[in-house]
């Protein structure tokens, strides 16, 4: 059955149509390689560019800061394999695996820092962290499963006075949060396509003018030297007019996701034994991280998902058994709780109407699957 409610925006957006036309000059006519010295390559280099300066604006950053990758998970290993070679790095307990798996291979000491029950790092561990020599942090500005919205700031501030090098996972942030990079004053920032209304398998790297990063890819010498392969012209063209639409939507956007997903919180806190995780803490306007006590979240989602509602869930399955998400357990969630656990995630193409079904689909499921069995 097709879903009536496609609310896993987190996961994936569906690409512009205006995305879809900026990509096209490099999907049709203008296939040349970007590398090759003819007029074709060089038509080629030439909308590269301009993607590369569109993307710098939208970022407000330069394009010469700017790698282009294959996505977020790319562009974070750049960063984290790439950067402080040799120093110890330290990474949030409720990082994305991409992150978390870049820092184990560095072959370094990596420092884990907790969170507090809203999942907000803590800046003692932080300061703790960097008293002990961490070279490179990396955190996520905002949480994919729980929304919760990092303290950015005062990350940047502390590991500036330091002397540590800073990586911000900013995949969720682009388009749900006001982005500057050049103001925020991170070393380093991922962004990626899809999660915009972009194409998949587009992404890029912040780099700040001034730091090193080692290419995790050799090849012809690409990307200023940072990322060897023949570049994706199309995805960079997708990447940047996706950027730009979202920041310009922004405002416009914000407001309204939010009243949307605080009505479906709403709804869902009228159940009994629902708790939202994340509460108390700033999070991104159209994420909901809600736990049905009693109620398998698997089985929740099969039950949406057949009443054409898309949503997702953090648990992990291994072996026929669902474990609980990894990020939930690290803000102390019990257990009972966290299998209970759906994210729904919504984005600027999400209408009343996809929620109010949503809402009507959640009732009656939570209901069926709490009901005794005879």
């Amino acid at each position: 059955m097709a879903s009536s409610a496609y609310l896993d925006c987190n996961a994936t957006t569906p690409v512009d149509r205006r995305v879809l036309d900026a990509m096209l000059p490099a999907l049709t006519g203008e296939f040349g390689n970007p590398s090759s010295v003819h007029a074709a390559g060089q038509r080629a280099r030439a909308l590269l560019e301009d993607a590369r300066e569109e993307l710098g604006q939208a970022l407000g950053c330069e394009g010469r800061e700017l790698v282009f990758t294959s996505g977020g998970t790319e562009a974070n290993n750049l960063a984290v394999r790439g950067a402080a070679e040799g120093r110890a790095v330290a990474v949030g307990a409720t990082e994305h695996p991409s992150v978390v798996e870049a820092a184990r291979r560095r072959g370094t000491e990596v420092v884990v820092l907790p969170v507090d029950e809203r999942g907000v790092i803590s800046l003692d561990a932080l300061d703790a962290a960097l008293s002990a020599g961490v070279g490179l942090v990396s955190v996520m500005w905002a949480n994919n499963e729980t929304g919760v919205v990092a303290p950015v700031a005062e990350l940047v501030e502390r590991c500036r006075r330091a002397g540590a090098l800073l990586h911000v996972d900013a995949v969720q942030a682009l388009g749900k949060l006001p982005v500057d990079l050049h103001a925020l004053g991170a070393d380093f920032a991922s962004v990626s396509a899809h999660k915009v209304h972009g194409p998949k398998g587009a992404g890029a790297l912040y780099a700040r003018r001034g730091v090193k990063l080692e290419a995790q890819s050799a090849g012809g010498g690409q990307e200023r030297g940072r990322r060897g392969g023949t570049e994706n012209v199309a995805g960079a063209l997708g990447l940047a007019r996706a950027a730009t639409l979202a920041v310009a939507a922004l405002a416009e956007s914000g407001p309204r996701v939010r009243a949307l997903r605080d009505r479906l919180e709403a709804l869902a806190l009228a159940l009994p034994e629902t708790r939202v995780n994340g509460a108390g803490a700033e999070r991104l306007p159209g994420t909901l991280n809600v736990s049905f006590r009693g109620v398998e979240g698997e089985a929740l989602l099969a039950a949406l998902d057949l009443a054409g509602v898309a949503a997702s869930s953090g648990s992990a399955c291994h072996a026929g058994s669902v474990e609980p998400s990894p990020v939930l357990a690290a803000m102390g969630v019990p257990p009972e709780w966290a299998r209970g656990a759906v994210r729904f995630s919504l984005s600027r193409t999400t209408t009343g109407d996809e929620v109010a079904h949503a809402e009507r689909a959640l009732f009656v499921a939570v209901a069926a699957l709490r009901r005794p069995v005879d």
